[in-house]
């Protein structure tokens, strides 16, 4: 499985300054249960918002023209592919889910209520909606505040992606 995991506002915005312009544990929860024993990858300035250093359990990939320390790295998104098994999540930022989503079988959205009014805020990147189906919106139960969503490929006219299932 190749997802894409990523928390935004209900009109897109992922991120504020290189950052998350709020805080919710439960997301956060919810992004390491999700991803826990995956490859996780990530573009450079998502890797420096995270401290720069590894995600523990699991394997943390960066695609960066430049090398960056404790972090397997590659210059593109398929040949970092090729050196992974197992399920693989994006976890950003804008330029890495713009260039990942034809890699993936699924998004994972955590909706989150936050309204945030910021010029230099980041967006999650148009992509064309038809290609997907979209799941429930389902609260968290930490934190009914929130909402999970589960967007799967689809192959062809009204048929799902034969992505393995997948549960918040």
């Amino acid at each position: 499985m190749r997802g894409a995991i990523v928390a935004m506002t209900a009109d897109g915005i992922i991120g504020v300054a290189g950052k998350l312009p709020w805080h919710h544990s439960a997301d956060l929860k919810r992004f390491k249960r999700r991803t826990l024993g995956a490859t996780v990858i990530m573009g450079r300035r998502t890797w420096l918002s995270i401290g720069g250093r590894p995600l523990p359990g699991r394997r943390n990939v960066v695609i960066s023209r430049s090398d960056v320390r404790g972090a397997d790295c590659y210059r593109s998104i398929a040949v970092a592919l090729a050196s992974c098994t197992g399920d693989v999540w994006f976890i950003g930022g804008a330029q890495l889910y713009g260039e990942a989503i034809d890699y993936c079988d699924l998004i994972d959205v955590t909706w989150v209520p936050d309204r945030v009014a910021a010029a230099d805020a980041t967006r999650f990147p148009e992509i064309d909606w038809t290609q997907w189906q979209a799941g429930e919106r389902v609260p968290l139960a930490d934190d009914p505040r929130l909402c999970y969503q589960i967007f799967r490929r689809r192959i062809g006219r009204g048929q799902e992606s034969a992505a393995e299932t997948v549960s918040g």
